[in-house]
């Protein structure tokens, strides 16, 4: 249980507050009473009152207020569903893991700038499906299309280069794997745009990257890219392992220093292919901005319903409580005939 206005209910502190103030009162009106007129005296001038009515309608009183506080608080239990309809483009991320995304020539680093342009991107969008695929030498669907933007951002926090058992790039796993994540859309197909967005610093190490896409072409799915990196390269730091601690710089097996840099033909060429549109981050303020104008001019579908859980209101029923108590206290009588 959750509560709309948790605050309200440090009002409930009045309610023994309250409780004590009544019986001190009648205690000291008893006091008082007993000085006047004697008991045989006052019950007669009382005739008819009955005492576990006069309880009673106190009792009511005080639980009716007691529900009252509750129902302005806001109780909510359980869950509610909702249909909620969504429309936009189904959209898939293909985020490059290579060992070369950990360069700190676009601060802080490849990786990291590219993550940091995917969350700005995720919270604008505005009912957009999507998707987050993860390659290197091999690809993996990190995260399924969907609506749930948290989920997702949760998928791409836990994004990193040690994930993958390879450190090379292959274009060719990630358009697969791409294709197969719409191709399981179909049962709900709609006629929204198919976006595949590659981020990557276009190093290709894979094998030819033809076929798959041609398939995407063939599928009209359109295929952007993002470059992310500078023309000039830099090296690749590499750190202790959950520290800051640089302890040198990849070398390829001759022992040399790998030096890597953006390689935008490969990209371009890709996107021109695909329909799409190459973009680059190539310093720290570049951002995503541009393709995400792109995607608001793509045809919009609308998808099927979807069903969204929440705590569902209970306040009408402590409400009703508190309704019921003070009808009772006021039915419940503090004289009656008698006999």
């Amino acid at each position: 249980m959750i509560w709309q206005s948790p605050l309200l209910l440090w009002l409930l502190i009045l309610i023994p507050v309250l409780i004590a103030g009544v019986w001190l009162r009648t205690k000291a009106l008893k006091k008082k009473r007993e000085r006047i007129f004697n008991e045989q005296l006052f019950a007669k001038l009382r005739k008819g009152f009955w005492k576990p009515g006069d309880v009673l309608k106190s009792v009511f009183v005080i639980a009716g207020l007691s529900f009252l506080l509750l129902a302005m608080a806001g109780p909510k239990i359980g869950t509610e569903v909702r249909e909620v309809k969504r429309q936009g483009v189904d959209m898939l991320i293909a985020l490059d893991l290579s060992a070369s995304m950990n360069a700190e020539d676009v601060r802080p680093s490849r990786l990291e700038k590219a993550k940091f342009e995917i969350n700005r991107l995720i919270e604008r969008l505005k009912g957009d499906r999507v998707g987050l695929i993860v390659f290197t030498g091999e690809a993996y669907l990190q995260s399924p299309m969907t609506l749930d933007y948290s989920a997702l951002k949760l998928f791409l926090d836990i994004a990193d280069t040690d994930q993958m058992p390879s450190s090379a790039t292959d274009f060719k796993a990630a358009m697969e794997t791409a294709i197969t994540a719409f191709e399981s859309l179909e049962e709900n197909e709609t006629e929204a745009a198919k976006v595949l967005l590659i981020i990557s610093d276009g190093e290709d190490h894979g094998q030819s990257y033809d076929a798959p896409l041609q398939d995407l072409i063939d599928k009209n799915i359109y295929v952007y890219t993002l470059g992310i990196g500078t023309d000039e390269g830099t090296t690749i730091p590499l750190y202790e392992e959950n520290s800051s601690n640089l302890i040198g710089y990849k070398r390829d097996r001759s022992g040399k220093v790998v030096t890597t840099s953006l390689q935008s033909d490969e990209l371009r060429q890709i996107a021109s292919r695909g329909n799409g549109t190459y973009y680059a981050i190539e310093r720290g303020n570049d951002g995503i901005d541009a393709f995400l104008a792109r995607v608001d001019e793509l045809e919009k579908g609308e998808f099927s319903s979807q069903e969204y859980a929440d705590y569902k209101n209970q306040y009408q029923w402590m409400g009703a409580l508190a309704l019921l108590c003070f009808t009772f206290a006021y039915l419940v009588p503090a004289y009656r005939k008698e006999k």
